[in-house]
């Protein structure tokens, strides 16, 4: 049985922070700016535009000040700053253009002191805390619970351990709980399972979901939480992704291979196709590599027109 019972998804664009963190390659500034600057044009409204963390850290995130000065300023238009403690909350609520702040609790101790240096209690500690301080200042906040569906040092996670995260980060008040398969491992019966579980817990706080195309299963998971009733799902264009702190965690889900597989199956998630696969060859280049979107690559359907050339007498 399905609990699918919606025609809209909302989406999250991930690929200026999250697409980009983990390449090798240093993107300019200018480049991350025109990045954002295509994806609003292809119909995103909600964009993760950086992460501030150390820089000795993350290199690919130096900028994030820089790119924060350079975002357009619209009003339809939500930009949101990663953060993992307050001092990162502080830096992107100075910057003035960040309009939510993102943060990331982690699923167990061995990752949590990998990618924040605290244990598992203290993430959910510290979330909490950033999303008190972004209502202070008037932004809103979101969660994520990092390795939700397994960790690439301790392996299975137990769904209990995610329940509970998610009923102590609900008792924050965020405007959303995502579930994030950091490192690609979740299958769909999981998903379902897991964000129809949460949802019962955290209602009427909604359910985002983040998924990694690792081991090709990526798709088939974001089908599996939209019909569990997820309704916000991020992803990044060109199937870009990583986690420095995660080993073989490759691939966020293709911003274009998912609006194709929900405009097809009826479920308008308001990008335009198009300028997705348009943006996806602009990438492409600034990265010096083929991205791993399935969608850019393939002839577009229904086949389109051909255009005969007009004979001159």
């Amino acid at each position: 049985m399905t609990n699918l019972c919606t025609n809209s998804i909302e989406m999250v664009e991930v690929g200026p922070r999250d697409g980009l963190q983990n390449e090798a390659r240093l993107v300019s500034t200018a480049d991350k700016l025109e990045l954002i600057d295509r994806s609003l044009a292809a119909g995103a409204r909600r964009i993760e535009v950086a992460s501030f963390v150390n820089p000795r850290a993350v290199p690919q995130m130096a900028d994030a000040e820089a790119v924060c000065v350079g975002l357009p300023r619209r009003g339809d238009v939500t930009y949101v700053g990663l953060v993992m403690n307050r001092r990162g909350a502080e830096r992107a609520v100075a910057t003035g253009r960040i309009d939510q702040l993102g943060t990331v609790s982690v699923a167990t101790d061995q990752f949590a002191m990998a990618n924040q240096g605290q244990t598992s209690d203290g993430s959910v500690e510290i979330a909490r805390e950033i999303v008190a301080f972004g209502r202070s200042v008037g932004l809103s906040a979101q969660c994520t619970i990092s390795a939700a569906f397994g960790c690439p040092f301790e392996g299975e996670v137990g769904e209990d351990r995610v329940i509970a995260m998610a009923a102590a980060l609900a008792l924050a008040d965020p405007i959303e709980i995502a579930l994030a398969d950091t490192i690609g491992v979740a299958d769909p019966a999981h998903v379902h399972r897991l964000v129809t579980r949460v949802i019962e817990v955290i209602a009427p706080i909604p359910v985002r979901v983040h998924f990694h195309n690792t081991r090709g299963t990526g798709l088939a998971n974001v089908w599996a939480a939209v019909q569990a009733g997820a309704r916000i799902v991020d992803a990044s264009l060109g199937g870009l992704g990583g986690c420095p702190f995660a080993p073989g965690a490759a691939g966020n889900v293709a911003t274009e291979d998912v609006v194709y597989m929900l405009g097809r199956a009826g479920i308008a998630t308001g990008f335009d196709l198009a300028l997705l696969i348009e943006a996806n060859h602009w990438l492409a280049g600034v990265m010096g590599k083929q991205l791993p979107a399935m969608v850019a690559k393939a002839r577009s359907f229904p086949p389109q027109p051909k255009q005969h050339k007009r004979e001159v007498a």
